[in-house]
């Protein structure tokens, strides 16, 4: 187990110290990294002391670190996951030779491409959330925004020491490209839709964090099985945060459907007292979910296909299965055909996508569960709507589905798409909600329930934000 050097400029457990040139080229990205930190970072929070956690190893067990920092001081750095002794390429074509340490040449475009995919969420989503610190229900979840940010801001810092030490020149101008896109812009949009949808109130980034961070987690389970060793181990380090960042998402809207749930037991409407109802929680569900399966790709990809053979991309928990090359099997799904959806078996590697999304919506299943426990009393079912429903990539983009997966007209589709998506009134109702942030330790805002513990063993009336100091 490998701990991380803290003390270094730039912390890292890859002895950077070894490689000047590498060394060099890191410390002249690292102003301009925390410039776009200062400019696109938690806006009005730079100068407080919060309560952050920092990774001291990369051992999953135990590798936080608990203290007060100022965000613009706390030790983003380097951190893989320690090597596989003899580690060997497990799928693809190249299954069983040595994982590779170097880029492969024929393999360099479409490995940058990956990477740069990746990196571009990284950054984008400090950006999406950047304002939200105003309008926060208490200072136990304006402590877990940032530590969601910084630790965003980590996973950038992986993917650009891959551009820095692996892809030349190439890289180094694709990791500057990184902090000059900027999400939501006109003209510099971020890579992927998703992470250029608004956040703009904390019933959305809880949604975020529970939809959209999932897919982070099943695109890093994929390439945390790459035969790129460095990627592969990148990966499995950013895993471990990654769970934190679906803990918030996930406990947060539990707590606002607690609190719906408290109010509707004591025969009180939530909205008549500036709560958030359950059918609004519903319609934020179906938009950040929909928007979540769009970044797995067209369920039918050359891309995908290309990315396994090569053994560059795998599927989560690639172990579990027990064909490793996938040339002799099948996918089923339902194809557009003149203009019915017609069922085919797809070849498996060109259905990786779909694949990887099956994974996902599962997951997401056991969320939603989670979720219904606490609503049993009050008679209503949250549910994930048809993968078809709401879609702007694959096979299904352009077309009109309910949420139950029926084809529908467009003027169907629109008298309904207030009763199934926020409505601009929806939101306007959330963002009321939120004009007043709750600064005092301990106290929440009307809308959410205190949870059950707080942060690392301290009190839920900690002060985890030091708001009102310098």
């Amino acid at each position: 187990m490998s701990n991380v050097s803290l003390n270094e400029k730039i912390p890292n457990n890859v002895d950077l110290s070894s490689d000047k040139r590498l060394q060099r080229a890191l410390e002249q990205w690292q102003p301009e990294f925390i410039s776009w930190w200062k400019d696109m970072g938690p806006e009005g929070f730079q100068e407080k002391d919060i309560y952050l956690r920092t990774a001291i190893s990369v051992d999953p067990k135990g590798w936080a670190h608990f203290d007060y920092v100022r965000m613009p001081e706390y030790r983003w750095g380097i951190f893989l996951a320690d090597p596989i002794k003899d580690r060997t390429v497990g799928f693809g074509d190249h299954i069983g030779e040595a994982a590779w340490q170097e880029v492969p040449g024929e393999h360099r475009n479409s490995l940058r491409r990956l990477i740069v995919t990746q990196g571009d969420t990284e950054p984008a989503s400090v950006e999406q959330q950047r304002r939200l610190g105003q309008s926060c229900p208490s200072l136990y979840d304006l402590r877990n925004l940032f530590q969601v940010n910084v630790e965003e801001g980590r996973h950038l810092w992986a993917m650009v020491y891959l551009l820095h030490s692996y892809f030349g020149r190439d890289g180094r101008e694709e990791a500057e490209a990184l902090l000059q896109r900027r999400s939501g812009d006109e003209d510099k949009p971020r890579i992927l839709g998703a992470f250029n949808e608004p956040c703009t109130d904390w019933l959305s980034f809880f949604m975020f964090t529970t939809f959209t961070d999932r897919d982070g987690k099943y695109q890093l389970l994929a390439l945390a099985e790459s035969g790129f060793d460095p990627l592969a181990r990148t990966c499995r380090f950013m895993l471990t945060e990654e769970a934190h960042h679906m803990f918030v998402g996930e406990t947060g809207i539990a707590r606002i459907i607690q609190r719906a749930v408290q109010l509707m037991k004591e025969g009180t409407d939530p909205r008549s007292v500036g709560a958030i109802d359950l059918p609004t929680i519903q319609r934020y569900l179906n938009f950040w979910y929909t928007v979540s399966l769009d970044l797995f790709g067209s369920e039918i990809s050359t891309n995908a296909a290309n990315f396994f053979g090569a053994g560059l991309k795998g599927r989560a928990k690639e172990e579990s299965y027990e064909d490793h090359v996938a040339l002799d099997q099948f996918y089923a799904m339902d194809v557009p055909e003149d203009g019915k959806l017609v069922r085919k078996e797809i070849a498996m590697r060109s259905a990786m996508n779909e694949v990887l999304r099956d994974a996902y919506v599962e997951d997401c299943q056991k969320a939603v569960n989670r979720w219904n426990k606490n609503t049993v009393d009050v008679g209503f079912t949250f549910t994930l709507p048809s993968r078809r429903f709401h879609r702007n990539q694959g096979h299904f983009a352009g077309r009109h589905f309910t949420p139950t997966g029926e084809e529908i007209g467009q003027a169907q589709y629109e008298a309904k798409h207030d009763e199934w998506l926020p409505s601009e009134s929806d939101k306007a109702y959330v963002r009321s909600l939120m004009v007043n942030p709750v600064y005092a330790p301990g106290h929440f805002a009307n809308w959410i329930a205190p949870p059950p513990r707080g942060i690392n063993d301290q009190p839920i009336d900690f002060e985890y934000v030091r708001y009102n100091e310098g």
